[in-house]
């Protein structure tokens, strides 16, 4: 018998009155069965697949502005028979910080669980507000814990964090490894690099707040293979006054100004 080489799986099969035997494969030489399995490129293959649910998911945006940070998201829902309020993508975490989230939402609601609990810790233990850095490195060292050990996946969702704390208006975007960065203006989704692309050519520090949404709803919609859908569009805005999102009266609006 040949000798075999990489992780192959021997299988017995009877066979009338004999004995067989089949030499199995398993799908990505077996490195994307474990999460804490390496593969000799030095890939996570479960880490990677999530970040392929991330860019299945819906195009979020979220930029800065003068005074603050805001967060656009359109739920894409494609069955009209689906009561659109029932479809939750963004999140208030604390007075002053947003959220919201493209991949699977289950997982998604596990993260704002999550993210609620740690702001509320920090209010009791310390009796003040959590800084943004400090939750997105919780929330990243959380993430990556579920990359580290077997028995888990990582989260298939990533999240886009806008908030102000005492350091001014910040913006970051965590994928499922656990890793993080700050953004001016940043986008997840399968939408993302059209979004970034546009960002990149328009975006100035110091817009104000209609600049800023405009801007967002036009990425979002380049983003798209058809038009906005105004049921689905959300905006909420983050600024020293703490988080709040638009109602639908001034989301339609702003949505009148997008052609």
């Amino acid at each position: 018998m040949p000798r075999l080489r990489g992780p192959f799986r021997l299988r017995l099969i009877r066979e009338g009155c004999g004995i067989g035997l089949i030499i199995m494969q398993p799908s990505g030489r077996g490195y994307d069965h474990g999460v804490s399995t390496f593969s000799p490129d030095g890939r996570l293959y479960q880490v990677e697949y999530a970040r392929e649910s991330v860019k299945r998911g819906t195009t979020t945006v979220g930029l800065k502005f003068k005074d603050g940070v805001i967060l656009i998201v359109d739920k894409r829902i494609a069955n009209k028979l689906v009561i659109t309020d029932s479809i939750e993508k963004m999140y208030q975490i604390d007075d002053h910080i947003g959220m919201t989230t493209s991949g699977l939402v289950a997982d998604a609601r596990q993260l704002v669980d999550k993210a609620r609990i740690q702001c509320q810790i920090n209010r009791m233990t310390y009796g003040s507000s959590i800084s943004m850095i400090t939750l997105v490195k919780k929330m990243c060292d959380y993430k990556q814990s579920f990359t580290q050990y077997g028995g888990a996946r990582p989260f298939g969702t990533a999240l886009l964090i806008a908030g102000v704390d005492d350091e001014g208006a910040h913006l970051f975007e965590t994928d499922p490894s656990g890793a993080y960065q700050s953004y001016h203006a940043g986008a997840i989704g399968r939408g993302r690099s059209t979004v970034i692309d546009s960002f990149e050519k328009s975006w100035k520090s110091g817009m104000t707040l209609n600049a800023a949404i405009k801007l967002g709803l036009e990425a979002l919609q380049e983003s798209l293979e058809d038009s906005l859908n105004h049921d689905t569009v959300e905006i909420s805005v983050v600024d020293a006054n703490g988080y709040k999102k638009l109602n639908r009266e001034d989301t339609l609006k702003h949505l009148s100004k997008v052609s």
